[in-house]
């Protein structure tokens, strides 16, 4: 999609919003609107006509949203049961995964029967690896209430846990039967949540579509308040993962490209231990300003793109440096070797999302790990 179509795209769109994910017989939609939660339950219906549904939730969510997903269940006779496990990134884990695990089984839930992620990025990577394995592979529907997981993590069938090594290590390739993203559930998060989720919906135009992050320029505050805006840039986000997907399912070429920002942000939150000290979009926000700032270093780029990168992150409230990490993060040496832990890592060369300028990234496979040090060294000095 050019920059001009992609900015273009979702104007003039009213009620739900159909985003195909072409994967031949895998192939789903994702539907983008306001009051999905109360009609998904139709929708499921008409996708996995005689499923079972386990909606597996966190304990946040199911108090604000669980029972209005499973009356909408209730009333187009979808069978629908409920696990519910403890909030936030501590979650994925082995721990809670068995947990999950042995409560669908123990549900009896058939292989044709679906398990429905209702929640953010930690439900739909947990509830999408218990999918993925259980009798080998059992339907997947993602219901995602963040604005991060409805533009980014519910989307493209990756699903995993986090291990002591570092952040979704352990995992499965896993698409969903469909994805719905409810616009009005937005409401109930935090501004800082909020925010969070917006710095993945930037990252699609600083990764390809400089026409796509200049609109968010001048828009972003619209997109915050709600209405056309926001479901305007979560459409456009979502039509380009969709099309990056369809493209490179497994993660062998180009979808790389779907992580500017995080080798350096996976690596900060490593730090932080997963915590509330900083949250997913903070740490991808932290790591996309770095990625600019190491491709003016590599002088790959000028100057004026990573300063615009920084001002409109700053301008929306979020992080960009590395002495705003609360509590303090490890020196460059400490970095350097969670970096190393990262899944892009191939045979202990370091491959990070690199650009040219704003929508203008590349994959820069074997960057010399001696660069990458003095460069957080610098950073960290100030």
């Amino acid at each position: 999609m050019s920059a001009d179509d992609s900015s273009r795209a979702g104007a003039g769109e009213t009620g739900p919003v159909r985003v195909p994910v072409a994967l031949g017989d895998r192939s789903y939609d994702i539907l983008i609107g306001d009051g999905l939660l109360a009609e998904a339950g139709r929708l499921v219906r008409a996708v996995l006509p005689k499923a079972r549904a386990c909606i597996v939730t966190d304990e946040t969510v199911a108090a604000r949203h669980l029972d209005a997903l499973k009356a909408g269940f209730d009333e187009a006779g979808v069978d629908a049961g409920a696990v519910v496990i403890p909030p936030g990134e501590g979650s994925k884990s082995f721990p809670v995964f068995e947990s999950v695990v042995d409560q669908v089984i123990g549900g009896r839930y058939e292989r044709g029967d679906a398990v429905v992620a209702l929640g953010g990025g930690v439900v739909g990577d947990l509830s999408g690896f218990v999918a993925g394995v259980v009798r080998r592979g059992m339907r997947f529907v993602q219901v995602p209430t963040t604005l991060l997981a409805q533009v980014d993590s519910s989307v493209g069938g990756k699903t995993g846990i986090n291990v002591r090594h570092g952040k979704n290590l352990v995992g499965v390739f896993h698409q969903p039967d469909l994805v719905l993203a409810d616009t009005a559930v937005l409401d109930t998060l935090s501004e800082r949540h909020f925010r969070a989720g917006y710095a993945e919906v930037a990252k699609y135009g600083l990764i390809d579509d400089a026409g796509f992050f200049a609109w968010l320029e001048e828009t972003w505050r619209q997109v915050f308040a709600g209405g056309p805006a926001r479901t305007r840039a979560i459409a456009v986000s979502c039509r380009s993962k969709a099309a990056i997907v369809a493209r490179d399912e497994k993660e062998t070429g180009d979808r790389a490209l779907l992580n500017l920002g995080h080798t350096f942000g996976h690596a900060l939150e490593a730090a932080t231990g997963y915590s509330d000290r900083l949250v997913h979009g903070e740490a991808i926000a932290i790591g996309m300003v770095l990625a600019h700032d190491f491709s003016v270093r590599m002088n790959l780029m000028g100057p004026d793109d990573a300063i615009r990168v920084r001002r409109h992150f700053e301008a929306v409230g979020l992080p960009t440096r590395l002495d705003q990490v609360p509590g303090g993060i490890p020196d460059a040496d400490g970095l350097l070797a969670l970096i190393a832990q990262d899944k892009k890592v191939s045979r202990g060369a370091l491959t990070f999302i690199l650009t040219r300028g704003i929508g203008q990234s590349f994959i820069a496979r074997d960057v010399p790990g001696e660069a990458v040090k003095a460069f957080l060294h610098d950073e960290l000095a100030g």
